[in-house]
């Protein structure tokens, strides 16, 4: 059985080699990514209760950028050009464990 999470650890993320290009410019969009993730996480429960989503979930979602502007959310802005982005790094983000288990 996996370690339990307590508020406060931390927890790794990484992408896929072939990650989307929209995933990764969503990704770069956030100027607090693990707060944005928690937004998402919050309206998953708020929308269907806490679940594990890979019981849901189809492992091959086929996502692409035509995907997501079918239903009319495709790209909103090129977060090279959002006046919010910038090269910050919330210190809540990242720490020493997660750099140590990355190498």
């Amino acid at each position: 059985m996996k370690k339990q999470k307590k508020p406060g650890d931390n927890i790794s993320l990484k992408t896929k080699k072939n990650e989307a290009p929209a995933i990764i410019d969503w990704i770069n969009s956030q100027t607090n990514l693990m707060d944005s993730i928690r937004y998402l996480v919050e309206n998953e429960i708020k929308a269907n209760g806490v679940r594990n989503l890979q019981q849901h979930v189809p492992a091959d979602r086929g996502f692409s950028f035509d995907a997501a502007g079918a239903h009319g959310h495709g790209y909103q802005e090129d977060p090279k050009h959002s006046p919010e982005y910038e090269d910050i790094i919330d210190e809540e983000e990242i720490d020493e464990d997660d750099i140590e288990s990355w190498t």
